[in-house]
């Protein structure tokens, strides 16, 4: 039996199934078409941005860092280019054995290996950290064929921090270090144009110049925009825009004398400070124990980092800038400034010293068995007369007291180019209610005023700030704020910046009256407790020794180092300033644990003297003496300052060189 079919239901059914079809197709080609349009007309400047990054990398230029030199040009730090073994943690995937196997292919000690823990403590996952460093050209050859079994791990050119006089001067200079966590969320507070500054960098200045003058120094960060490949490795440079060196730092110091100073403190603890008193530059500035900065450019080992912070010697304190100790009877000058000043003694006001002073039941010893008899002012500074400062200060008062030695810049804030600077003590009554809690401490007794005038008490400074104060004194009573930098170059286009630290301030002293106390600290050199020390000086020059308690001894007990600790003995202190009619050089020096002023610190200060104003420079022999507390004036034959040759040989013969 045949099937009929009705053809014109079949042709109308496949009518609508094309038309249905022609409708799908077209719909869709709309659509490719309309999201054609839309990709390539309307976001054809993004995606093409996109495809750009994709195919291209923006890269950071890290720029060299500016040098930092000594007053007469000698580089202090400079930098160095060396490739570094780098690994992002993040990006491996077993690191113990990632590490492992570089050491099999290059030389990784386990000092590389600790330092690169205590980085990784100290930064993010995602950071680059270097392992080795300093590679050699053999190694790095070596490194890139394998690379492709080490991925996280790269060898890059890096711009190495060097600071080639080692220990020399390291509390001045400072040292730059890898950027921490804390100071990442620094800068991320800072304005754009600033954070842009520092992509790409990985160090920053951790102390000293390298920190105050981190801006100076660090230059502006160029960018390379390079064409990368699949990998992500770049193949071809499209632009460039290079990056600015940083500056060079010129400071004050000068670094021949520095390491001078250092050595004579041999292996004992201490601080100096030189500054000019025409001008506030600081000359020297010496703080020892010192430290290797070179230690810190590529992250400390954690052994390095223990000996030097458990160390009883603290080699990382500054104790210039924030040592802070008693200045004795180097204090006395500026007592007997402020009775001229404030009208509490004349010049000629004589006062019996017969060894003691009584205040109430309670006795306050002078120095030696016996008295000194009558004293005035010139003789009381000339022979250190305890008696005649114990009775001003209680003539004066605690706040009197304060008040005329406050301008001095004692108890304060200098100013200088350095940060972490401490305030030290200059005790008033008002320091005591503020310094501590029960009423019975806040109370100031009359009997604490007296050793006040004699430096002690509750008397603590830096050496900075009697240096600073000796310096305004010497400078006829002009204060000049203390500086180290004296000015910065621009490396590009070679234009000079003088950096300056404000105007002087003139505190209005009377002349008569600073002269009388300059002539008297003369007077100290000529005829006093350093007469021995400047000896045959071939200039004038004014001085004041002292020796500052380290621990309260009592009245009735006698001091006695040999039965004490040597950290509980008696520091040396003197400051001093030349020459006496037109000073170019104030000081003040300390020794700690080191006993008599003129035994210990002063003899430094006669071979700064000698070393800036007769371009002497002490010999073989001399410098033993003074290292070993046993000097006075200087034995054997001086050398030529001038004529010694830097960086400085202590192997070289004591005769004098000719070399440049």
């Amino acid at each position: 039996m045949t099937e009929l079919r009705n053809v014109d239901a079949d042709i109308a059914l496949f009518r609508t199934r094309v038309l249905v079809i022609g409708l799908t197709v077209f719909l869709a080609f709309g659509l490719l078409v309309s999201r054609m349009v839309y990709l390539q007309v309307m976001r054809h400047e993004d995606l093409q941005a996109q495809a750009e990054s994709n195919r291209t990398a923006v890269l950071p230029v890290v720029p060299n860092r500016g040098q930092i030199l000594d007053r007469h040009g000698r580089v202090l730090a400079t930098n160095f280019s060396a490739y570094t073994l780098e690994i992002t943690p993040s990006k491996v995937e077993d690191l113990d054995a990632t590490i492992e196997e570089l050491g099999l292919l290059l030389d990784i000690t386990p000092r590389d290996k600790r330092r690169f823990r205590k980085l990784m403590s100290e930064s993010r996952r995602f950071d680059s950290l270097p392992i080795r460093s300093r590679l050699t050209d053999e190694e790095v050859a070596r490194f890139t064929v394998q690379r492709y079994r080490f991925p996280g791990v790269d060898v890059r050119a890096r711009l190495i921090r060097h600071y080639p006089n080692g220990e020399v001067a390291s509390h001045v200079i400072g040292y730059i270090g890898r950027i921490n966590q804390r100071e990442k969320e620094q800068i991320e507070d800072w304005p754009d144009e600033d954070q842009a500054n520092y992509r790409g960098t990985d160090h920053i200045g951790k102390l000293g110049a390298e920190q105050h003058y981190e801006r100076e120094l660090h230059g502006q960060t160029g960018f390379e925009r390079v064409e990368t490949s699949a990998g992500g490795q770049a193949v071809r440079l499209l632009a460039n825009t290079p990056a600015t060196p940083g500056n060079t730092v010129r400071l004050s110091i000068d670094i021949k004398l520095q390491k001078l100073i250092e050595d004579m403190f041999g292996e004992r603890r201490g601080a100096l400070v030189a500054i000019d008193p025409r001008n506030g530059e600081v000359l020297a500035f010496v703080s020892k124990p010192t430290f290797d900065p070179n230690l810190f450019v590529e992250g400390i080992d954690e052994e390095n980092w223990k000996l030097l912070n458990e160390s009883l010697e603290k080699p990382l304190l500054n104790r210039a800038l924030r040592g802070t100790y008693p200045p004795g009877s180097t204090y006395k000058p500026f007592m007997a400034l402020a009775a001229l000043e404030t009208g509490a003694r004349s010049a000629s006001t004589v006062i019996n010293d017969p060894g003691y002073w009584m205040f109430g039941n309670h006795r306050f010893r002078s120095h030696g068995d016996g008295g000194l008899g009558g004293v005035d002012m010139r003789r009381s500074i000339i022979k250190s007369s305890n008696v005649y400062y114990y009775s001003l200060a209680n003539e004066m008062g605690v706040d009197a007291i304060h008040d005329f030695m406050k301008p001095l810049g004692f108890g304060q804030i200098t100013g200088i180019d350095l940060r972490g600077e401490v305030r030290g003590v200059l005790p008033s009554q008002e320091w005591k209610r503020e310094a501590y809690k029960r009423p019975e401490q806040q109370r100031w007794y009359a009997g604490e005023t007296i050793s006040l005038g004699i430096g002690q008490g509750y008397n603590n400074f830096t050496m900075l700030q009697l240096a600073h104060a000796m310096a305004t004194l010497a400078g006829g009573g002009v204060k000049h704020q203390p500086h180290l930098a004296i000015d910065t170059e621009n490396v590009v286009t070679h234009e000079g910046t003088t950096l300056t630290d404000g105007a002087p301030v003139n505190l209005g002293f009377k002349p008569d009256n600073i002269a009388t106390v300059l002539r008297a600290m003369e007077g100290v050199t000529i005829e006093g407790t350093s007469a021995r020390v400047f000896a045959g000086a071939g200039y004038t020059s004014g001085g004041k020794t002292g020796t500052a308690q380290a621990v309260t001894i009592g009245q009735k007990d006698r001091y006695d180092a040999r039965k004490l600790e040597e950290h509980q003995r008696d520091h040396s202190l003197y400051l001093a300033f030349a020459p006496v009619d037109k000073p170019r050089i104030a000081l003040a020096v300390v020794v700690e644990n080191a006993g008599f002023g003129a035994a210990h610190a002063a003899p430094i200060a006669r071979r700064v003297f000698d070393y800036l104003l007769l371009d002497q420079y002490p010999s073989a022999q001399d410098l033993k003496a003074v290292q070993r507390g046993e000097a006075s004036a200087p034995i054997g034959t001086p050398l030529k300052a001038s004529e010694v040759p830097w960086p400085i040989d202590p192997d070289a013969p004591t005769s004098p060189s000719t070399a440049p």
